[in-house]
């Protein structure tokens, strides 16, 4: 049984930070979607009525990266005074026995004649 004492708080940060800016591309296209229809929506022919989905649509990802970054590091700084108290994860890990073969027999080429 191994026990997880403390985490990199930056290798946290960095990770949840790529994921939810990942999550908030993921998010963009129905915030374009809203936009796109909530343009169609208004009575008056305003041209700023789908520029709001637009920019929310572009700046989603950034933000959801930036407080991805944010929440992580606090995630982990909490996280490492905790386990000081009251111990960490407890992980078992287990080694892979388990070789690699080629799907076919591999032969080397033939050794030209001199």
């Amino acid at each position: 049984m191994y026990m997880l004492k403390s985490v990199g708080i930056m290798s946290v940060a960095k990770i949840m930070g790529l994921t939810y800016g990942c999550m908030g591309l993921l998010f963009a296209p129905f915030f374009l979607l809203v936009g796109f229809l909530g343009s169609f929506a208004g009575q008056e022919k305003n041209p700023f009525a789908g520029v709001v989905g637009v920019v929310f649509a572009v700046a989603m990802p950034v933000l959801y990266g930036v407080m991805g970054f944010v929440i992580g590091a606090l995630g982990a700084l909490v996280y490492n005074l905790l386990a000081k108290w009251m111990g960490g994860f407890e992980l078992e890990l287990e080694a892979q026995t388990t070789q690699l073969v080629a799907p076919y027999p591999i032969i080397p080429p033939p050794t030209p004649a001199i």
